[in-house]
């Protein structure tokens, strides 16, 4: 989370619809347009674009697809600094894949799959019969449109938890699965590495769902929102890479060259955006922190923290300067930003002291089409700055928000000093390692766990003398 108050980017009018059947060329000078006005709001919005050699590498393999696809010199491919799991792709051929999912596939063949399949959905012209649905949208810190009905409500902070994209069919899907494996192939990587990368994304799905509890089992990972995870789509692509006579294992994916690529490239949350650890938030710039209840998660984003509760409770926490008025103009500014068009009754704020800050807690009910919920807020005084939790609950608020609300605090400079970012330490396998003397380097509660799962093995798997291996160490601020 950035120091911005309620950034809102409101994306639709730079992207212009332009809807039909996939006719004329797949980049036309109307979608390089709107891609190109789109690209540098994109990056603000979404965290910026990672640079250095990572990127580099996805731009020079992203260019080997293009240039197979009949694409050459069309196509601007950007490594996005966000640790979601993501890649999208939008008009003018302008691709995105987030740091999150480069760090996650094995091999270069599967990085090369990832920007094969967002190629294949350029080709087909996907994103302009989405667009002619009314389906480009800013994926919101929380979806309260399904909660109220309020298009407003839904952009109350920019994209929280993922990034600005599109969700396709499962025809789409298919279509795309099908002419990224065509220019694999024609790229000379191997077919099969489509179908690994998508095993890859369902064993993170599974790991999410084992480490976050049962809620977070039932929610849709961010990869499966926009790019749907069916059952049999990684069996499809298997038996699609086999049609082409080619044996699994005929083609070098590059595993090791990969790898040594991802050495010291920054893992989870940039500094700069604080760092989410389980329940706890802490920023080491702006120097604050909280920590949510059981049965709460919380996702890191440049705008803002999404949290999400039990019960559907959704909600954000973000924060921006502090008007000459205090908490009471923070909160009349940010409600007047997030409720226009929305119907409010019944509106209590109360002051409060809270960890030695001033403090307001607002109540109110929010009606919007025919659906009612009860938002509550809590506005915290820093000074300049002010900070603030804005949460939706259909049922009302229970007593697990008075335990947020009073969690909120400042941290000294030595407990700032303290957090540090966690980067990608990419070792060699001794005569004498298995996966548990290497997890045992692991920056993380569930060492074993997360080793097996960023390297796609299982314990029983043995490790070769020599075999690269991806861990997360501590790195330097």
């Amino acid at each position: 989370m950035r120091a911005r108050f309620l950034a809102t980017l409101v994306m639709a009018g730079a992207l212009t619809a332009c809807g039909g059947a996939p006719d004329g060329p797949a980049v036309s000078d109307a979608d390089r347009a709107a891609g190109a006005k789109a690209h540098e709001q994109l990056l603000t919005e979404f965290g910026g674009a990672y640079s250095g050699d990572e990127a580099t590498y996805v731009k020079r393999l992203g260019e080997t697809i293009a240039g197979a696809a009949g694409l050459d010199s069309q196509c601007t491919f950007t490594l996005v600094n966000s640790d979601v799991v993501n890649a999208f792709a939008v008009p003018g051929c302008y691709i995105y894949v987030t740091r999150g999912l480069m760090v996650l596939v094995n091999s270069e063949a599967e990085l090369a799959a990832v920007l094969a399949h967002e190629v294949g959905h350029i080709n087909a012209r996907h994103s302009q019969r989405q667009q002619s649905r009314s389906l480009w949208r800013q994926l919101g810190v929380i979806a309260v449109g399904v909660l109220t009905g309020s298009e407003r409500l839904t952009q109350i902070a920019g994209a929280a938890a993922g990034l600005f994209t599109l969700r396709y069919s499962r025809a789409q899907e298919f279509e795309a699965d099908d002419l990224g494996l065509r220019y694999l192939r024609a790229a000379g990587h191997d077919p099969y590495a489509s179908a690994d990368m998508l095993a890859t994304l369902g064993r993170h799905e599974q790991y999410l769902a084992q480490t976050r509890g049962r809620d977070e089992a039932k929610s849709i990972p961010e990869w499966a929102r926009t790019h749907p995870l069916s059952g049999n789509r990684a069996e499809r692509a298997r038996a699609a890479a086999a049609d082409t006579g080619i044996s699994d294992g005929q083609v070098a994916e590059h595993e090791a060259r990969y790898l040594g690529a991802l050495d010291g490239m920054l893992y989870g949350d940039d500094p700069e955006q604080g760092f989410v650890m389980g329940r706890a938030f802490a920023h080491p710039v702006m120097r604050i922190a909280f920590e949510a209840p059981e049965g709460f998660t919380l996702t890191n984003s440049p705008q803002a923290i999404l949290v999400e509760g039990p019960d559907g409770m959704r909600g954000e926490f973000a924060g921006g300067p502090m008007p000459a008025g205090g908490p009471a103009a923070y909160t009349e500014q940010a409600l007047q930003q997030l409720l226009r068009g929305a119907q409010v009754s019944g509106a209590e704020s109360r002051p409060a002291r809270i960890n030695r800050l001033d403090a307001l807690i607002t109540r109110a009910a929010v009606r919007s089409g025919n659906e009612q919920v009860l938002l509550t807020m809590a506005v915290y005084d820093a000074g300049q700055s002010g900070y603030h939790f804005i949460m939706l609950s259909k049922d009302g608020a229970p007593a697990p928000l008075d335990a947020l609300f009073g969690s909120f605090r400042l941290i000294g400079q030595a407990e700032a000093n303290a957090l540090r970012p966690r980067i990608i330490d990419t070792v060699r396998a001794g005569p004498g390692d298995n996966w548990r003397t290497l997890a045992a380097r692991m920056a993380s509660d569930d060492k074993l766990g997360h080793i097996l799962m960023l390297n796609g093995r299982r314990e029983d798997e043995p490790l070769r003398p020599g075999e690269p291996v991806k861990t997360v160490v501590y790195g330097t601020r």
